[in-house]
């Protein structure tokens, strides 16, 4: 049986924001819009949800009562062609914790935790959207040969509307303004 019966017509169509938005929670758990089409995205590893819940605890808690940082949400970087990505763990303002969707000038930070599959994703293409929709920071943790997390930081830059790379981190990470937090990475 090939794939294209297999797979539902919405997959091989443009959906608008209207469509998605008239999904359920549960269609829209595990996939990713880009430029209007769906992305399915395979279950990350325990290894990957471990990583990036314990970054989102730590930036949680280093973030103070302005900010929250959480895992597994939408972020809207554009209605049309409509852009709707999950990053790993997302860095937003508290006081639009109930807007729905969650936008660009509602977040500080994205991280994506880079998996089998998704290096050029995470490397080049997210980086690219995340820059384009104006989100500040961009962290992109990767497993190093010997175990330890690596994260790589980029900070936009206003001016060319594309990131520079910031500090890379490995082992205890310590993050400084806006928030204040030691992370132990090599425990993971």
């Amino acid at each position: 049986m090939a794939i294209e019966t297999i797979a539902p017509a919405w997959m091989h169509e443009q959906i608008t924001t209207a469509e998605y938005e008239s999904w359920s929670d549960e269609q829209c758990a595990g996939i990713e819009i880009v430029d209007g089409m769906v992305v399915v995205s395979p279950s990350a590893s325990k290894r990957h949800n471990r990583l990036a819940r314990i970054l989102a605890n730590a930036l949680d808690a280093a973030a103070g009562p302005d900010w929250n940082a959480d895992t597994d949400f939408d972020v809207r970087l554009q209605d049309v062609p409509l852009n709707n990505r999950r990053p790993d763990v997302v860095v937003y303002r508290a006081d639009t914790i109930d807007i729905t969707p969650t936008r660009p000038e509602h977040v500080l930070l994205v991280a994506e935790v880079v998996s089998p599959g998704s290096e050029t994703t995470d490397r080049i293409v997210k980086v690219e959207q995340y820059a384009r929709a104006g989100i500040a920071f961009y962290w992109r943790i990767e497993q190093a040969a010997t175990g330890v997390p690596l994260i790589y930081t980029s900070i936009l830059d206003p001016a060319t509307g594309s990131y520079r790379t910031g500090e890379m981190f490995t082992g205890i990470v310590k993050v400084s303004a806006p928030f204040t937090v030691e992370i132990d990475l090599g425990r993971i």
